[in-house]
């Protein structure tokens, strides 16, 4: 008997939630079972889904028995709560054991580069794991193959990410992983090999948002830089950048990361510190001394105006928050005809579509990308998207999930 079910665990979390509601609207009626160690935060999604659609349960994912039985007989799992150096491994052992599919929007570095190694367990298995599905990863890596379909080589791969004022809706997941990759070590691709640099350090100026003029982001500890180079060995450099906006966040998450990393807060303190302020609390003195210590070295870079900063205190004093600006963008380099050539894609933004935050492109691309999983119950083994997910077939998958074509990508000149 064909398996029709599709596990969310996690499905609490808000990219979680945008990746159920995102999926329900593709054709195809299959039952969908909510998990979450707060069930009873599921019960006014559950009724929004069309009725009959959904059941609720209650997994702690670390509970071994609990899950083993849970993911027995799905046709997929979506695994939706982070970090994902914590919740990964167990969960990709249990659809191993019970020969599942395993989907999920990891990313974190460590716990990509362990979900990959497990490609002959998988293959082993039966099934496939499908790791980095979200926005980035995920998006970007199809964007980055999208972009470089058009040269005939490729020497240099940028992927960009820009997160616009979500305040106050920011989970600790979310929280956790901005700590940990502001600061510490940063695997990325130069000159042709995998080499270490220290994360949130160097920066570029890329044409992210349309419209408006080039943004400054900062290299960041992602997986694409691990992942895309065994798709393109030949590239000279393959890097990951991001960033916050309004800038003075990318101090504030840099001051925290820092603290953490020399041993002058805990991960929880900072993560509480960060919870307390985006929600509006007033923050512990010594989160305020260390974020003040990471906004100061912005300025001191040049990175941000002391206006602008002074600006971003006071309004954050009042509650107020900035209008969203936020996308993801590939821009490769090469060669097209034997002469240079650059080719970039663009997530298009728009205020009322499903692609209207950061978090709205995790969970709709995630959904996107269960919907090409479950298309192909055949293919076995440990995947990044840019192995297996086409291009012209994912965006297919987004219009099926609710965004409308236009608002998917554009080519930027």
């Amino acid at each position: 008997m064909a398996r029709t079910k599709v596990v969310f665990i996690g499905a609490a979390g808000e990219m979680c939630r945008v990746a159920i509601e995102q999926f329900a609207l593709a054709p195809g009626g299959r039952e969908l079972v909510l998990t979450d160690i707060r069930p009873e935060s599921l019960e006014p999604l559950a009724r929004k889904l069309p009725a009959g659609r959904a059941s609720v349960h209650r997994l702690d994912l670390f509970d071994d028995q609990a899950l083993r039985k849970l993911v027995g007989d799905a046709a997929l799992v979506v695994l939706g709560a982070g970090p994902y150096i914590r919740t990964s491994a167990p969960v990709i052992e249990a659809c191993l054991e019970a020969k599942v599919p395993y989907l999920d929007f990891d990313d974190d570095v460590e716990s990509t580069e362990h979900a990959l190694s497990l490609d002959q367990k998988a293959r082993a298995a039966g099934v496939p794991v499908y790791v980095g599905c979200g926005a980035s990863p995920g998006m970007s890596n199809v964007l980055a193959v999208d972009a470089a379909s058009d040269l005939d080589t490729v020497d240099v791969i940028d992927l960009c990410w820009l997160v616009g004022d979500e305040r106050p809706a920011v989970g600790r997941a979310v929280l956790e992983h901005l700590l940990h990759i502001s600061a510490g070590d940063c695997l990325t691709w130069e000159q042709g090999r995998q080499v270490v640099h220290e994360t949130f350090v160097e920066t570029g100026t890329f044409p992210i948002l349309a419209g408006a003029a080039d943004v400054l982001l900062y290299e960041t500890a992602h997986p694409e830089p691990v992942t895309l180079p065994r798709r393109y060995p030949g590239a000279r450099r393959i890097r990951c950048v991001g960033g916050l906006d309004p800038a003075p966040l990318n101090g504030l998450a840099r001051g925290m990361g820092l603290a953490v990393q020399e041993g002058r807060m805990t991960a929880r303190e900072a993560v509480d510190f960060i919870e307390d302020v985006v929600k509006g609390g007033p923050g512990s003195a010594k989160g305020w001394r260390n974020t003040l210590r990471g906004m100061a070295g912005q300025v001191r870079r040049g990175e941000c105006g002391p206006t602008e900063m002074a600006r971003f205190l006071a309004m954050s004093a009042l509650r107020r928050t900035y209008p969203y600006r936020g996308g993801l963008l590939a821009q490769v380099y090469g060669t097209r005809n034997g002469k240079p050539a650059v080719s970039a894609r663009r997530t298009r933004m728009r205020p009322h579509g499903a692609l209207n935050n950061m978090g709205g492109v995790t969970g709709t691309a995630c959904a996107a990308f269960a919907l090409l999983a479950l298309a192909d119950p055949e293919r076995k083994g440990a995947f990044a998207p840019e192995d297996w997910a086409d291009p012209a077939a994912f965006y297919q998958a987004l219009e099926q999930v609710g965004v409308a074509r236009h608002e998917i990508v554009e080519t930027v000149a």
